[in-house]
């Protein structure tokens, strides 16, 4: 039988067989899945390059040379109109013709001196402004050796030594140059050295103008033509503010900065982290400063060729243009009115320190001001009277307004109790232990709420203010008074407007003063409008309160916003609305009984009597308060003078107008004349009038 004899197998041999054929098998495997990712990232790829380079190739294209463009701006661009109410043109802009410098790197001194030269042969320029020190500077530049050498050899090794600085040695060289030195200098040279002070003056590196107003066409083509030879030299179109109504709410209208300005120093770097440039022109006060974001124009933007030259990329277009509540033809006819009466106070007795009156008129349901204007007489050198604009003191110069404001102090009697609706008491003199006596402008009998408003009783305060302190009232005794009721009158007195800031849509406006002591002769001076102090913009707000039954509206002058266009007032993008600050926190029982007293005011016997046609329907008080003014200018006040207010509104059934009228220091007594002008009732009388004439419904 045949033995048949297995091998043993090595069973490393076995593994190390199959290990190496599982292990080629994965790299194949591997291998395969890597050229399917490549295959694919390959395709993307394609994909992605074709997508870019065929598909979407103009885009691209244009971000390419977006990045490669040089941009630059042109020049300042057009504000934005502004217009009165009824879309009366009242701010415009007006191109002029501008030649200006921009200092170029790498100019030298004697390359300017050469284009201030030629800059004369072309334009005509008044130099009467050049200084003697201009002059030097210009004969500096141009004999720099000459004036070294009037500086001693000590004085340069001082100079080395830092005993002498450098400030100090270009001081001895101007003292040393002699009149003898100038005298070389012809009308010529002295255009030219004007020329070279206008080319040199701010900043080093910012548009320089060289002459703006009265830039001829024939000048202007001149420059131009000449362009190449005048290196930094350039000239383009500007535009300056004008005024279709000249000097008409001219100062609330505000200014705009020169091109040669530029933005102003103290709030360049504000300005500059918003994009501005150097020589903007921006507003510098009021409604141009206010409304800078709205007012403010796009420039042209261009881009610059390989050959140098500028082609338009973007144009640019003029600001927005803004809509005030004002009505510019009320507003001329009371500052017309103002400076009529205004001077003719001052030739009446007894006016020696009057000087201004205030006017304010607005719509008491939105907070809107329809006209507002100050006039103040400074006496000329002619011994007669200037009268000056003084509308900005409606928001900056604090009256002591007496009793105008009775309407607050009355609220504050009803809210606490201190008054009932209906109260009766008898105006007799009120004397605290050492202080003078206190008495109403004369005596008024028995009263009540509604008579102690017509006759406007101080007494009839008092005694509310004495009950609303906790105090209880002997004749010629100390009289106590809890202090919390300044903060109870201060706090009542806020809510209608009063010692608090409006909120007025322009970028200045006073608090007024608020008096410190706690005395109780002093509560009972600041219920009759005795102690603190309140702008005339404050009283408005507080009258306005009144007839919009205890709503503080937030005063405003921008109505409407439009887009500029060719076709004027046509798209509108935004509208201000009338916005509510607060409610006075009363009832309207009592709010109804202030407003009845305000209708006895206006009517016979009251002291309002003659201000308004009662044809108009009118409610409103007077004030007429003890004031203090510095007679001598040496920073005490020390004269006792008198003043007017008045605020009222109409009609008293619906109000759709207020009036503040406030005339400070009607009255000084000199001699043994008692006379006071009826300033303050003239002009409310004609400023009403001529409210009534424009808006007879």
């Amino acid at each position: 039988m045949r033995r048949i004899f297995y091998k043993p197998i090595n069973r490393r041999s076995y593994d190390t067989l199959y290990s190496k054929k599982d292990i080629s098998e994965t790299i194949e495997k591997r291998y395969n899945i890597l050229l399917i990712l490549i295959v694919v990232i390959l395709l993307v790829i394609i994909a992605t390059l074709f997508y870019v380079q065929i598909v979407q190739n103009e885009v691209y294209q244009a971000k390419v040379d977006t990045l490669n463009q040089n941009i630059i701006e042109g020049s300042s661009a057009p504000r934005g109109r502004i217009y009165d109410r009824n879309h009366k043109l009242i701010v415009d802009n007006t191109p002029t013709k501008i030649i200006y410098y921009k200092k170029p790197s790498g100019v030298t001194t004697k390359q300017e001196l050469d284009i201030s030269y030629q800059l004369g042969e072309l334009i005509e320029l008044d130099f009467s402004k050049l200084s003697t020190n201009m002059l030097k500077t210009f004969y500096i530049a141009q004999y720099p050796d000459e004036v070294n050498d009037k500086i001693t050899e000590k004085e340069w090794k001082q100079n080395e030594e830092r005993k002498l600085t450098d400030d100090e040695i270009e001081d001895l060289k101007y003292e040393r140059i002699t009149d003898e030195d100038l005298s070389i200098y012809t009308d010529v040279d002295k255009e030219a050295a004007y020329i070279y002070y206008l080319m040199n003056k701010g900043y080093s590196y910012a548009e320089k103008t060289i002459k703006k107003d009265e830039v001829t066409d024939e000048e202007y083509a001149l420059i131009n033509e000449n362009l190449k030879d005048l290196k930094g030299v350039g000239t383009r179109l500007d535009w300056d503010r004008t005024y279709p109504y000249g000097s008409v709410f001219r100062s609330i209208l505000g200014s705009v900065s020169s091109s040669e300005q530029g933005l102003p120093a103290e709030s360049k770097d504000e300005y500059l982290e918003k994009g501005y440039s150097l020589n903007d022109r921006v507003g510098l006060s009021y409604i141009e400063y206010q409304y800078e974001d709205i007012l403010k124009g796009e420039k042209n933007l261009y881009q610059v060729n390989a050959n140098g030259e500028n082609t338009l990329y973007k144009e640019g277009k003029r600001g927005n243009d803004i809509v005030l509540t004002i009505d510019i033809e009320l507003q001329k006819a009371v500052e017309e009115i103002l400076t009529e009466e205004v001077l003719k106070a001052k030739s009446e007795a007894n006016t020696k320190f009057y000087n201004r009156s205030f006017v304010i008129i607005t719509d008491p349901n939105t907070g809107e001001i329809l006209a507002m204007a100050g006039k103040q007489a400074v006496e000329n050198d002619s011994g007669g009277y200037d009268i000056v604009d003084y509308t900005p003191g409606i928001l900056t110069s604090p009256v002591v307004m007496g009793s105008v404001v009775k309407g607050a102090s009355q609220i504050v009697g009803y809210n606490t109790g201190a008054l009932e609706i209906g109260e009766n008491r008898y105006d007799t003199c009120v004397k605290i232990a050492a202080t003078p006596i206190k008495c109403s402008w004369k005596y008024l009998g028995r009263l009540n709420d509604i008579t102690a408003l017509k006759y406007s009783s101080n007494t009839y305060q008092f005694y509310t203010a004495i009950k609303v302190g906790g105090g209880t009232y002997q004749y010629d005794k100390p009289l106590s008074v809890n202090p919390e009721a300044f903060d109870i009158y201060r706090n009542t007195f806020a809510e209608f407007g009063l010692g608090v800031k409006t909120g007025i849509d322009l970028p200045v406006e006073s608090l007024g003063y608020k008096g410190t002591s706690a005395q109780s002769g002093h509560l009972l001076d600041f219920s009759i409008g005795q102690y603190d102090t309140y702008t005339p913009i404050q009283l408005a707000q507080y009258i306005g309160t009144i007839a919009n039954n205890g709503s503080r509206m937030q005063p405003y002058l921008l109505k409407e916003v439009y887009e500029p266009t060719k076709d004027g007032l046509t798209e509108k993008i935004d509208e201000t609305t009338p916005t509510e600050l607060n409610k006075v926190n009363t009832t309207q029982e009592y709010l109804d009984r202030v407003k009845l007293g305000f209708q006895e005011v206006m009517k016979t016997g009251g002291t309002g009597t003659g201000y308004i046609n009662l044809d108009y329907k009118p409610a409103g008080k007077t004030g007429t308060s003890e004031s203090f003014v510095d007679s001598d200018g040496d920073g005490v006040v020390d004269t006792e003078t008198v003043t007017n207010t008045f605020a009222g509104y109409a009609p008293y059934d619906d109000p759709k107008v207020a009036f503040v009228v406030i005339s400070p220091d009607i009255y000084y007594q000199e001699g043994y004349s008692t006379y006071q002008t009826t300033v303050n009732k003239r002009i409310t009388t004609a400023v009403t009038n001529k409210y009534f004439e424009l808006y007879p419904n």
